[in-house]
C-alpha cells in the first residue's frame, strides 16, 4: 500500500520535472514543482513538506547547498537527490549533506517511485499501521478503532481531499466544488462541513476535527488513512 506524501520537486529542466510531478501525482502524492531553489521557502511556507526532491545542477543556489540548508532545519525531512553527477565522490558529497537516496540520471519513474516509496516507510511509519481512522472510498466508510460510520459520495470525496492536501486544508471555493454545488452558500458550506464533523466524531474522533480557517477554508486535524 502506498503512503502518501507531500512532495516539492525542485528540478530545472521542465519537460522532466513535468513528468516528476505528473507521475507521482498519478500515485496520489501531492506535489508541487519549482525551477530553482529560491521558491522553495516560499511553497514550504504553506504546505507541510515530507520530501523533497532535488537536482543538483540548479540556477542561482545548487542541489547541494538547498539540502545541506535544509536537513539542518528539517532534521526529518526526506531528500532525494536526482542528478547527473554520478562519480563516486560526488554520490559521498550527497550523502554528506542530506541525502537519503542518491540517483543519477536517467533513470526510471518506476524507480524513483519505488525508492521514494521505501523512504516513505521512514518519514510516516505509523500512519499505515496505527491510523486512527481509515477512509474506504471504495466502500464509502469512515472506521475508528471500535466504530464504522456510512459516508455519501461527496462526504467522501472531501475527506479525501482534505486529507491529502498539503497541510489537510483546503480554501472555501475548492471545498464547494467538491461538493458540485457552486451555489452553495458559506453557511451551507458550514451546514456540509458540521455534518461531516459530527460523523469524524462518531468514528471516535475528539472534537474539532475540523477546523475553520478565518478568511480561507478549512482544516482537517485528525491523520486519516485513505484506502
Amino acid at each position: 500500500m502506498t503512503t502518501l506524501l507531500n512532495i516539492i520537486v525542485v528540478e530545472d529542466h521542465d519537460d522532466l520535472r513535468a513528468s516528476i510531478v505528473e507521475t507521482l501525482r498519478a500515485i496520489g502524492h501531492q506535489v508541487v514543482g519549482v525551477d530553482c531553489a529560491e521558491e522553495v521557502v516560499e511553497i514550504a511556507q504553506t504546505m507541510h513538506v515530507d520530501l523533497m526532491l532535488i537536482d543538483l545542477n540548479l540556477p542561482g543556489e545548487d542541489g547541494i547547498s538547498l539540502a545541506r540548508r535544509i536537513r539542518q532545519s528539517q532534521p526529518g525531512i526526506g531528500i532525494v537527490m536526482l542528478t547527473a553527477r554520478g562519480k563516486v565522490s560526488e554520490k559521498l558529497q550527497g550523502y554528506d549533506n542530506g541525502a537519503d537516496i542518491y540517483l543519477t540520471k536517467p533513470t526510471t519513474m518506476e524507480e524513483l517511485s519505488a525508492a521514494i516509496q521505501a523512504l516513505s516507510r521512514r518519514l510516516r511509519p505509523a500512519t499505515q499501521a496505527t491510523s486512527a481512522l481509515q477512509l474506504n472510498l471504495h466502500k464509502l466508510t469512515l472506521a475508528g478503532q471500535q466504530s464504522e460510520v456510512s459516508l455519501s459520495a461527496q462526504e467522501a470525496s472531501v475527506l479525501a481531499a482534505l486529507a491529502r492536501a498539503p497541510g489537510q486544508r483546503l480554501e472555501n471555493w475548492q471545498l464547494i466544488a467538491l461538493l458540485g454545488k457552486m451555489d452553495v452558500s458559506k453557511a451551507g458550506l458550514e451546514m456540509q462541513i458540521a455534518r461531516l464533523r459530527k460523523k469524524l466524531i462518531q468514528a471516535n474522533v475528539d472534537d474539532q476535527p475540523i477546523k475553520a480557517i478565518r478568511q480561507f477554508g478549512y482544516q482537517l486535524s485528525v491523520e486519516i488513512q485513505v484506502v
